[in-house]
C-alpha cells in the first residue's frame, strides 16, 4: 500500500472515529499531518476542553491520544488489523498549557502474528520538548480483523 493510500486510510478511520457519538469524538480538533509504513503524525493546539483543573493538558486526554494514534499507525503497517489493547503505558514528562501546539508521532515498533508493539511521543512544536511518551501492546491475532473486513 502506498504512503498516499496509508494516509487516506488513517484520515478515513480518524473521521469515522471522531464523528461517532462515543468518547473518541473528543479528538475532533486534531489534524492528521502524515502517516504510512507503520507511522502516524498529527498536530493540535491545546484548547480549554483538553485541560485539567490545574490548567495543564489532561492526562486522560493524553492517554487517549496514545491509544488512538498508535492504533492508526498500526493500520498502516501491512494489512494489520486494529487489534485489542493488552497494555497501555504513558509517562508524563512535561506540562502543556492552553495555546501550546503539540506534535503527535506514533509508530509501530513491531507487528507480529499475535501481538503488535507501538510507541508514541507528544512534543511541544515550539521547542521540541517531550511532553509525554507512551507505549501500547495490542493483540492482533485471530478474530481481530482489518477495518475493511467484518468479524
Amino acid at each position: 500500500m502506498s504512503s498516499k493510500n496509508n494516509l487516506e486510510l488513517i484520515k478515513k478511520v480518524y473521521d469515522f472515529v471522531v464523528k461517532s457519538n462515543g468518547f473518541d469524538a473528543v479528538m475532533k480538533n486534531i489534524k492528521i499531518t502524515g502517516g504510512g509504513d507503520g507511522r502516524c503524525l498529527a498536530e493540535f493546539k491545546v484548547i480549554p476542553e483538553y485541560l485539567n483543573r490545574g490548567g495543564g493538558l489532561h492526562g486522560g486526554f493524553t492517554a487517549t491520544l496514545v491509544d488512538n494514534f498508535t492504533t492508526f499507525a498500526l493500520l498502516t503497517k501491512g494489512n494489520s488489523p486494529p487489534g485489542v489493547s493488552v497494555d497501555l503505558h504513558v509517562s508524563y514528562l512535561k506540562g502543556a498549557k492552553e495555546g501550546d501546539e503539540v506534535i503527535v508521532d506514533a509508530q509501530t515498533v513491531r507487528a507480529g502474528r499475535n501481538l503488535a508493539y507501538l510507541e508514541c511521543e507528544l512534543r511541544n512544536k515550539k521547542d521540541g520538548s517531550l511532553i509525554a511518551k507512551g507505549s501500547q501492546t495490542k493483540y492482533v491475532g485471530s478474530g481481530s480483523k482489518p477495518p475493511n473486513e467484518s468479524n
